[in-house]
């Protein structure tokens, strides 16, 4: 502590003592609050374990925190009862021995509970900055439930820290509100993630993928979540609009993609409740008037959330089942985690204007011996989320969006983002519970091929998203069927047809991208595409060529998009070795048939009975 913050302190002599001093203030009976996460008061709570005896039937309550007990043979231990809002690491070991209880509730909720006196706050343990000229401290890296905690508990009882970051916002207490002051100095608790392996990285490219230019980010504590961060940096004016911050954002500050110049709420800040990670992050966030710390209850409201435009929040879930129900906070009957502002975060980014809520977990169990994705989710795997209020879920194998969706709907979805070897399975599963037709089938064993869309340009100023199929795109086959011409459907399908039955919908997208390939070109964001066209092709392996069909909208044909798709699975095909492609045409069909003589050089081309035969060699 530097001369100047000592010779503030002195001011408060009557207030400072010792952690061993100013725990024995603590009775028989009580119940204590414990500062959250990398500001966990460790000297305090290391001097309450020690009282030795100990008083009795004291309960401490707190959200995350950071080596907060002692560790006796490996394991943490403590003379005290604990319920906790969050199963850290260090809270699994003692809900797992019965000494402490997990309360799955709202972060968002805990302040009130406080204020109304269903949580009592007798005393209030906590980490501060040490007060400036005027007498104020900072909560530093931790605002959360802590500023309410400080405000209403009976007794308050602080870590004076000088290594602590003085946080801007609403982190402001005046010294005089705290009961004792105990002097320390050491450095802040940090905190960083493990790396990822290479299928959480995966999941990670593919929720980057959702995110667009001027979208709000709420990421919270799951890894990864922040690992997307990392493939942002070719976005552009990015805010943040998040319960907690970790290191991940300072790339993204630094490559000055966050900018929040297209934030509606706050613009030009980072708003956050508390954060945790490294030195540099701390020493970032001391005193920036850049971020701006607020308590949980400013930051996570549905109601606050919805405010900004293009918010998108991250949630990373251990378990989701076909109709949409996610698990976040237990897994096979142990808990992990905890509900912290998940509901609220997803809830206020569906209700923003072009608001994207996104679940993400990975497809398996780390053994890879379970899916993580179940027929139903069972004893042991409670629901945190609704499926009512799930949009964007993503695993490894690609991008699913429930929201809106019917049960059948949704469960097909789910399927086809699961593990393959799971994937048959589950569609049994479904299939026996009702949520899939007897007749559904799933072709493709690979990941979603994300890789492979292209935004194309077409005449008049009009653009599409041409994107590999998927099975879920039955429904939208038919409806094109259904807005076509007697004639457009008997040039087609080479016949006179009224229907178009569920599996000759699934032939035209339900393929395996090996010898049957399929795309659409839709329109639209993600969560509502309406597909324009489609085409198709099935290799003859004992020709190595490909027959191909396409099927575009009335309202997109002569805009160029026939020759969009025909070009997108020439590149495709050509990837693959394919030889050339084989089209049979009607021979009044004579846009095809000049759309099939462009695809290459080598074309050749034979009539026979009202049928135009043409085969195009690639070069």
């Amino acid at each position: 502590m530097s001369v100047t913050e000592a010779h503030r302190l002195e001011r408060w002599l009557d207030k400072v003592c010792t952690a061993e001093q100013a725990v024995q203030s603590i009775k028989s009976g009580q119940r204590v609050f414990v500062g959250t996460a990398c500001a966990t008061p460790t000297t305090l709570t290391n001097a309450l374990e020690a009282r030795n005896p100990a008083p009795d039937d004291v309960e401490l309550f707190h959200f995350l925190t950071t080596n907060m007990l002692p560790v006796v043979d490996g394991k943490p231990t403590t003379k005290y009862r604990h319920r906790t809002f969050f199963v850290g690491t260090e809270m699994r070991e003692l809900v797992n021995r019965g000494l402490a209880e997990y309360v799955p509730v709202s972060l968002l909720q805990v302040p009130a509970l406080i204020v109304s006196g269903r949580i009592r706050a007798d005393v209030a343990l906590v980490q501060v900055s040490p007060p400036d000229e005027f007498g104020y401290v900072s909560l530093g890296v931790s605002v959360d439930m802590v500023a309410t905690a400080v405000r209403y508990a009976k007794r308050v009882i602080a870590e004076v820290n000088p290594n602590m970051p003085r946080t801007l916002g609403e982190s402001f207490i005046h010294i005089s509100k705290f009961d004792k002051l105990v002097p320390v100095d050491s450095p802040v608790a940090e905190f960083l993630h493990e790396p990822l392996d290479e299928l959480a990285q995966q999941i990670a490219r593919y929720v980057a993928e959702i995110i667009e230019d001027g979208s709000t980010l709420q990421v919270g504590l799951g890894r990864i979540p922040n690992e997307a961060l990392k493939y942002l940096t070719n976005r552009k004016d990015l805010g943040v609009h998040s319960d907690v911050i970790t290191d991940a954002i300072l790339g993204l500050i630094d490559a000055g993609v966050v900018t929040g110049a297209r934030k509606s709420l706050h613009p030009h800040r980072i708003v956050t409740s508390y954060c945790i990670g490294s030195k540099r992050l701390y020493d970032v966030v001391n005193n920036n008037p850049l971020f701006k710390f607020l308590p949980i209850e400013q930051v996570a409201d549905a109601g606050i959330i919805r405010q900004n435009t293009k918010m998108v929040s991250l949630t990373q879930a251990f378990s989701i089942d076909l109709t949409g129900q996610v698990c976040t906070d237990q897994f096979g009957g142990q808990f992990y985690g905890g509900v912290s502002t998940q509901p609220e975060f997803l809830r206020g980014a569906s209700l923003a204007e072009n608001g994207k809520p996104i679940v993400c977990l990975r497809s398996t169990t780390a053994d890879d011996s379970e899916s993580c994705i179940r027929p139903l989710l069972p004893v042991g795997e409670g629901v945190t989320i609704a499926r009512s209020d799930v949009h964007y879920v993503v695993t490894e194998y690609g991008i699913a969006y429930l929201f809106a969706k019917s049960v059948r709907e949704r469960a097909i979805a789910l399927i086809e983002i699961a593990h393959p070897k799971f994937r048959a399975q589950l569609l049994e599963e479904a299939k026996k519970l009702g949520y899939a037709l007897p007749e559904q089938k799933l072709d493709t064993l690979r990941p979603y091929l994300i890789e492979e869309e292209r935004t194309v340009s077409l005449k008049g100023d009009r653009q599409v998203l041409i994107r590999p199929a998927r099975s879920s795109d039955a429904m939208g086959m038919k409806e094109i069927f259904y807005q076509l011409s007697k004639d457009d459907v008997y040039t087609r399908f080479f016949r006179r047809v009224n229907a178009l039955s569920f599996n000759e919908a699934q032939r035209l997208c339900n393929v395996n991208f090996d010898t049957e390939v399929a795309f659409v070109a839709v329109t639209g964001m993600r969560d509502n595409e309406q597909i324009a066209g489609s085409c198709c092709y099935f290799l003859n392996p004992s020709t190595n060529l490909a027959e191909v069909a396409y099927m575009i909208a009335p309202e997109w044909q002569a805009t160029g998009l026939g020759g969009a798709l025909q070009k997108r699975m020439m590149e495709f095909a050509k990837k693959k070795g394919v030889r050339g492609f084989v089209a049979e045409i009607l021979a009044e069909n004579t846009k095809m048939i000049a759309l099939a003589k462009r695809a290459c050089d080598n074309v050749k081309v034979h009539m026979e009975d009202g049928m135009v035969e043409i085969v195009m060699i690639f070069d």
